[in-house]
């Protein structure tokens, strides 16, 4: 019986190995790409340790860590963004300015042509400023104190006792009121006598002796005003006095205010007087003066006191700031010398150079703020 592998001709088959199959690559899908792409990116990631995910504080210190993007302050910031832009930081005006050129709007400067006309339809943005409307004033008017004051009758604090008086009368009737104003062509009374303001004057005179400070004398003596009867046109007044006899330096003005300053003791105003006794002043006597003392129940207070130089030593120099009667000779009497001679050399800031005995001077405007100034 024949095989049947035989049956095909009697060849004898040679049985043939089976091929191994291999196993087809999976096809990507578009998700998987994606993660294999994100893993890549996780290892290149974790190889740089540079680019690690860190919190915000530690990723602004970094930032700062790299040269180049050093935090700087806000306002150096933003001029640095304007430089990398091409924007530089300029003033305020300028850089509207620079937008309006930017946006095709430039900014035309004001002609100054007389004839220049805006163009109708800009008429509309223009704002008129409106100018106010000046008040007008009566510079004419005077308050009524100052109107006396400057009729050298007294200062102004003194002339408000005189109006709430009843002292003072305006056009015939009376004025009690603090600050009336007084107006050009006002008849203003005092005491029934009719006054005017003046202009300020001030003259020194070096008074020589035998002449009394006073106004009028009912005895028909000679006094201080017949020295500077033609001084000036204004009534003017003697500031202080001086005796008789007493010679030197003499203020006269019509300023009432003036007046009271120097004659008053709060200012201290500064007197020298030059002294001739009648007998040497003895060292002890000199100190005792110097040290103060109490005269009629009251103490005198002498600034400085010595002895004239390279004369004898009866010839004193005295300073002094008391303004009571007779006070420089009611000094050296206390002590029991006589006054012979008593010349003021020195009255607040004011000498006797240049002025003879028995002349007088105007003051220069330099004495006068000199005078208002104490």
């Amino acid at each position: 019986m024949k095989d049947k592998n035989n049956s095909s001709g009697g060849r004898q088959s040679k049985s043939e190995p089976t091929p191994i199959k291999r196993k087809t690559p999976l096809k990507k899908t578009q998700s998987s790409q994606k993660d294999i792409s994100k893993s890549k990116e996780l290892s290149a990631s974790k190889e740089t340790p540079k680019s690690r995910e860190i919190p915000k504080s530690k990723e602004v210190a970094r930032n700062r860590e790299i040269p180049g993007n050093r935090e700087i302050p806000k306002n150096k910031e933003v001029a640095r963004n304007r430089e990398i832009h091409g924007n530089r930081e300029i003033p305020k005006s300028k850089e509207v300015a620079r937008n309006r050129e930017i946006h095709g709007n430039r900014e035309i400067p004001r002609s100054k042509d007389k004839n220049f006309r805006p163009h109708p339809e800009k008429i509309k943005h223009f704002k008129v400023k409106s100018e106010p409307v000046p008040v007008k004033k009566d510079s004419d008017t005077v308050r009524l104190n100052k109107y006396i004051s400057n009729s050298g009758i007294c200062s102004r604090r003194e002339a408000d006792t005189y109006i709430k008086a009843g002292s003072v009368r305006v056009n015939g009737e009376v004025v009690t009121e603090m600050g009336y104003q007084v107006k050009p062509g006002d008849v203003v009374k005092f005491d029934d006598s009719t006054i005017s303001p003046e202009t300020k004057r001030y003259i020194l005179l070096n008074k020589p002796k035998n002449f009394i400070t006073t106004m009028d004398d009912e005895k028909g003596r000679k006094t201080v005003m017949d020295l500077i009867a033609n001084a000036t046109q204004e009534r003017i007044y003697p500031v202080g006095r001086l005796d008789k006899s007493t010679t030197g330096l003499l203020l006269f003005t019509n300023d009432g205010e003036m007046a009271k300053k120097l004659t008053h003791p709060k200012h201290q105003v500064k007197k020298i007087y030059h002294v001739t006794l009648d007998q040497k002043l003895a060292m002890a006597d000199m100190q005792k003066i110097a040290a103060n003392f109490e005269l009629d129940g009251k103490m005198v207070y002498v600034d400085a006191i010595s002895y004239i130089d390279d004369q004898p030593k009866n010839e004193i120099g005295i300073e002094i700031h008391s303004g009571r009667n007779r006070i420089v000779r009611r000094i050296f009497e206390h002590f029991g010398y006589a006054v012979t001679k008593l010349d003021r050399v020195y009255f607040a800031g004011l000498t006797k150079k240049s002025l003879p005995r028995g002349m007088w001077r105007p003051l220069t405007q330099q004495e006068i703020n000199n005078l208002k100034m104490i």
